[in-house]
């Protein structure tokens, strides 16, 4: 089912990436679950599915998106401004979610995101429950630029707030920032300097990690982690690894 959205505020995190903050009732949500976007046009209905970034009991619901030149849907809602509206679904959906995550395994929680798929994990520490299950969290995220560090500066409060217990490790490729790892994802995975960034060690034995972000970087994490005894989470066979690849 669909319901109507109004954009109360827009944030713009350089020329492409932006965040919709937007008004509209939906049915309860986990944090890491995404809601559909929708226009339609031509008597067709054209939607995305749209990570959710803020918390679960948060007063309004907020996306993260970049325009894609020959998008169907991104750059109409890159033209969005406060006042204007959406169509949006009223249920959320998805597996991405720390409830998937089993009960009895790993006191690191690792979370490797690309782009706008950072969007799930800040929803998810905006909660209580990573703070109160892991004793260390770690967040990678890879970009290309230092601009498209969406949440940065809200990810590093955080990180303050609960001194310790947050690591922050930005992979950024094109350009040197201080402090952050010049590589892809998979590759700082491989010559362990993203361990050695994090000051935490990742391993079967202690680590749950969520991955979410572009099919290479989601594939090439995969590969190694698996290489190193970590396995996929499934239901029916609990693991170390949940993943979801963003297109």
């Amino acid at each position: 089912m669909w319901t109507s959205a109004t954009v109360i505020e827009r944030i713009d995190w350089n020329d492409k990436l932006f965040t919709l903050r937007l008004a509209a009732d939906i049915e309860p949500f986990i944090a890491g679950q995404f809601i559909k976007l929708s226009q339609e046009r031509e008597g067709k209905r054209v939607a995305r599915a749209y990570s959710l970034v803020n918390a679960p009991d948060a007063e309004y619901l907020e996306v993260l998106a970049v325009r894609v030149e020959d998008g169907q849907l991104s750059p109409s809602l890159h033209d969005l401004n406060s006042g204007d509206q959406i169509e949006i679904s009223t249920k959320a959906a998805g597996f991405m979610t720390l409830d998937e995550l089993p009960a009895d395994m790993g006191q690191h929680l690792w979370l490797l995101a690309t782009g706008t798929a950072v969007g799930p994990f800040v929803s998810m520490l905006e909660t209580e429950q990573p703070w109160q299950r892991f004793k260390r969290i770690v967040l990678v995220y890879g970009v290309r630029l230092q601009e498209d560090l969406a949440y940065w500066q809200r990810l590093q409060e955080l990180a303050q707030l609960h001194n310790g217990q947050l690591e922050l490790v930005a992979c950024v490729t094109r350009e040197q920032m201080p402090g952050a790892l010049e590589c892809r994802i998979p590759d700082g995975l491989a010559d362990g300097s993203i361990e050695q960034q994090a000051g935490v060690t990742l391993s079967a034995q202690d680590s749950q990690v969520m991955i979410c972000g572009n099919p290479g970087m989601v594939s090439g994490a995969l590969e190694l982690l698996q290489e190193r005894g970590l396995a996929k989470n499934l239901r029916r066979a609990p693991g170390q690894i949940t993943m979801e690849k963003y297109w």
